[in-house]
């Protein structure tokens, strides 16, 4: 059900190139859809995921409605979001890339459901697809977890303002407010 309020039918609309860069100014991780397809491993950068429910666990993520691979991981039914470390910026955009052999020189190795796991992120969460919705030009993925891990030791690669950057991270002891 979608509820439009009545600042949605009277406001001016927004330019998409202001909005991008407005929120650009909002960090945000990168992370590598990837599944395993019919003729060998899939996979997609994406920078719109998130944690969605922990009962039950769900995640979410948002491919672009022009994606060509997220129909065929659509179709595996199960994937992995690599969540990508500050030191793999050269994953994010080798798997942006379309009509080459993402998987090229990348190291990884075959998770439960075949799905590829990339050598070296900071956490990985396999997930089988749960729902889909509209999300104007992307589509909404939400997917339940399966299974997950973290190598504490790595930090997450962040965009923002459209460049990489990274955190340091804190002792855990430190790390909660």
């Amino acid at each position: 059900m979608s509820i439009t309020s009545r600042a949605e039918t009277t406001e001016p609309v927004v330019d998409g190139a202001v909005m991008r860069e407005v929120l650009g100014h909002f960090a945000s991780g990168v992370v590598v859809v990837t599944a395993a397809g019919p003729s060998g491993p899939i996979g997609f950068t994406c920078q719109s995921f998130t944690s969605l429910s922990l009962d039950p666990p769900l995640v979410s993520f948002a491919p672009s409605r022009t994606s060509s691979t997220w129909p065929r991981i659509r179709d595996a039914g199960t994937f992995c979001v690599n969540i990508l470390a500050a030191d793999q910026e050269h994953h994010s955009a080798g798997f942006a890339r379309s009509g080459v052999d993402k998987f090229d020189g990348v190291r990884w190795r075959a998770g439960r459901c075949g799905a590829p796991i990339l050598e070296g992120v900071c956490a990985w969460v396999r997930c089988a697809l749960h729902a889909e919705h509209d999300g104007g030009d992307h589509t909404i993925v939400v997917g339940r977890v399966l299974e997950l891990a973290a190598d504490h030791a790595r930090g997450p690669l962040l965009f923002h303002r459209g460049d990489y950057g990274l955190v340091l991270p804190r002792p855990r002891e430190e790390a909660r407010p």
